[in-house]
């Protein structure tokens, strides 16, 4: 709970997750409740009881005043009752200054919507919570409380704060990150065999049987192999008709589209995965199916196929797609139909696809990602939905490696993914 990063030659290393700290300082005294969500080991503790509460003591607060329970903790079991936790909270709270009430994994304490209920009414207490399942936190606390809930989704580390502590050159930096990915205690491992050993236990010992455990799957055989499906077809369109035929032609397996449905919604739920919805551009509507799904962090997936079908194009899409959720996007698959005539003069209608249709607030931003773009033809092609969009939002296409930003005579931005993932601002250059 409280440890300490330190590298495999014993150098102290902590990732400052300064955009997330950040966020968490503006929503501090508001009133509400602070529900920080993520993955597991993604670093939602050590933001709360290390860079919170440094920032807290930084700012004069008194440790006396701030009221740490990790739920997971043996040493805090008991406090899982509420009948014990309640009565030691309000003994704690002795004067009238404010009190900073700091609880990890709240699903485990009993009735925790009834407490937090009963602590925001303290006027003297702000209170912070995490938890690592989106149908237990994120969604249910918002509407169990009524717009009291606030909160903060914190995922792996971008490819920029996985920079900040990498001893070496961002070519180097990027070879590692797309085969391990942004996991704090895996990057901070010293070897290639230990994060590939740890990536491997993570997935199978915490994600995979938390999810069991918690839905109750009997199936489980049935459940890792949609993983393993999911994780081979990174950025290919599917939907759970689709699945359930790749279970009946591939695996000569029967399962239900309900079943996928329902097995799709355990892995988003406990962020996992990510559904990217198709919407139609021209049309301006969303498309029920199929959909994209992308891996939280791609250490992860890559560990489920053992590091095998590393299609880096594939990854450098799953991995701008994290980038560009992480920047506060929402992001759709954009398609864009069509009307024409063949050579036949025959009337067809055909969809382009666009890798991601990106929106936060009045900007939108139109982004395929090509790996690479050898000539103009490859350019061509790339640029073929783009070109084909009636608006005025910017078009952009990341590549692997190209020089300093630069656009075509059709006014597509060209920039490679260093420029990309490490300058916050680069949709603007």
């Amino acid at each position: 709970m409280y440890m300490q990063f330190f590298s495999m030659d014993g150098v102290f290393v902590e990732f400052k997750r300064e955009y997330y700290l950040n966020k968490l300082i503006m929503k501090k005294h508001n009133g509400l409740i602070k529900v920080i969500t993520g993955i597991r080991r993604c670093g939602k503790s050590y933001l709360l009881f290390n860079l919170f509460k440094q920032h807290l003591l930084n700012e004069g607060v008194d440790e006396s005043h701030i009221i740490e329970i990790p739920f997971d903790s043996f040493e805090f079991k008991s406090f899982r009752n509420p009948e014990i936790l309640y009565p030691y909270i309000k003994e704690k709270i002795a004067d009238d200054s404010m009190y900073y009430i700091l609880f990890d994994e709240v699903q485990m304490l009993e009735d925790f919507e009834s407490v937090l209920n009963g602590l925001i009414r303290i006027k003297n207490a702000d209170v912070y919570v995490t938890g690592s399942n989106a149908r237990f936190l994120s969604k249910d606390i918002i509407t169990e409380f009524r717009g009291r809930g606030d909160e903060l989704h914190i995922r792996p580390l971008s490819f920029a704060e996985f920079m900040q502590e990498y001893d070496g050159n961002k070519y180097d930096a990027w070879n590692e990150f797309v085969l391990f990915g942004g996991l704090p205690p895996v990057a901070l491992l010293g070897n290639s065999e230990q994060k590939i050993e740890l990536l491997k236990n993570l997935f199978k010992e915490t994600y995979i049987n938390d999810i069991i455990s918690r839905h109750n799957i009997k199936n489980k055989e049935e459940f890792e192999e949609l993983i393993d499906i999911l994780s081979s077809g990174i950025g290919s369109l599917t939907n759970p008709k689709k699945l359930a035929d790749t279970f009946k032609s591939k695996k000569n397996k029967t399962i239900s589209v309900n079943t996928i449905k329902t097995y799709l919604e355990y892995l988003s739920d406990a962020f996992v995965v990510n559904r990217a919805i198709r919407y139609d551009i021209k049309g301006k509507k969303y498309i029920d199916t199929p959909h994209k799904y992308y891996f939280s962090d791609i250490g992860l997936r890559n560990a489920r196929i053992n590091f095998r079908q590393l299609e880096e194009n594939h990854t450098m899409e799953n991995i701008i797609y994290n980038e560009l959720v992480s920047r506060d996007f929402n992001v759709d698959v954009g398609i864009v139909p069509v009307a024409g005539k063949d050579k036949n003069n025959k009337f067809i209608r055909k969809q382009y696809e666009v890798d991601f249709v990106c929106n936060k607030g009045a900007k939108r931003y139109y982004i395929q990602s090509a790996f690479l773009i050898p000539d103009n033809e490859k350019l061509k092609q790339e640029s073929n939905s783009l070109i084909r969009i009636d608006d005025s939002f910017k078009k952009i296409i990341i590549v692997k490696d190209t020089p300093a930003p630069w656009y075509t005579e059709d006014g597509i931005m060209i920039i490679n993914i260093y420029d990309f993932l490490l300058n916050p601002n680069s949709l603007d250059l």
